[in-house]
């Protein structure tokens, strides 16, 4: 088992060059299709934590359900940002790197580099 584990969605093309960029290098890496499984609150803040991120930095902006639920209206909290990501999975940014107790946000997917090299 790999001590690499990316939060992708297969059909990402960023999830993909980074899929090609770790098999181009011999990295194994335990893959989660978060969008498919979904990712419950504390594995969500777990990540945010790792990766010394907010809610909003890791937010996709370009998903309709940010302006339906109004995510970027003033006054929306970190807690309910978190809450709708569990409820819409795919309003977390993709891919997350995790190796240890350190996360990344893979983009560009050569940050997973820097996961690497320790």
């Amino acid at each position: 088992m790999s001590d690499l584990t990316i939060y992708e969605v297969s059909s990402c093309s960023t999830c993909r060059s980074l899929a090609a960029l770790l098999a181009e290098r011999g990295v194994e890496y335990e893959g989660v299709e978060y969008h498919e499984t979904g990712l419950d609150e504390a594995t969500i803040r777990d990540l945010l934590a790792k990766a010394g991120l907010g809610p909003r930095d890791v937010l996709r902006l370009r998903e309709q359900v940010v302006a339906e639920l109004g995510l970027l209206d003033e006054g929306v909290s970190d807690d309910e940002l978190i809450a709708s990501m569990v409820a819409h999975p795919r309003l977390l940014q993709r891919p997350i790197a995790v190796r240890g107790d350190r996360a990344l946000l893979a983009r560009p997917v050569e940050r997973v580099l820097e996961l690497l090299d320790e």
